[in-house]
């Protein structure tokens, strides 16, 4: 990671953060500084930078927009690093089930009027790595 985690170079962020605006951008590459001094250039300190992103952005498609709220967005999220609980991989299953519908309306998930809040959360999950994939494959 570039060490000017004030104008962080896309090309050294995940192509998600990448595509997504200056805060998201920011907040992962500073997190990941400070990680990086405290763990080394490893996973654990990406994790730690996704964490921090995910408190104030949630994965929509193939990037990440800030959330109407700041917190924990899933249940590994608001158990730490250690805890088994499942992740919901940036989807913001804490969000309100009119918002988890509005998301689904926009990666246009088909069935979403009938699913539960739990199956918008997967089902989202699943539209945003679909995007994710579609927009990498765009890049290569």
């Amino acid at each position: 990671m570039a060490k000017n985690s004030d104008n962080p170079d896309p090309d050294d962020l995940p192509s998600t953060i990448a595509r997504s605006d200056e805060k998201a951008q920011h907040t992962y590459a500073k997190t990941l500084e400070h990680a990086e001094e405290e763990y080394g250039d490893g996973r654990r300190a990406h994790q730690t930078a996704y964490a921090a992103l995910k408190h104030t952005h949630e994965k929509v498609g193939d990037h990440w927009e800030p959330k109407d709220h700041k917190g924990p967005s899933d249940a590994r999220a608001e158990g730490g690093r250690d805890t088994d609980r499942p992740t919901a991989g940036g989807v913001d299953a804490n969000a309100t089930k009119e918002h988890l519908m509005d998301v689904a309306k926009r990666l246009d998930v088909p069935g979403r009027s009938s699913m539960t809040k739990d199956e918008l959360v997967r089902a989202i999950q699943k539209a945003n790595d679909k995007e994710s994939r579609r927009s990498r494959e765009k890049e290569s």
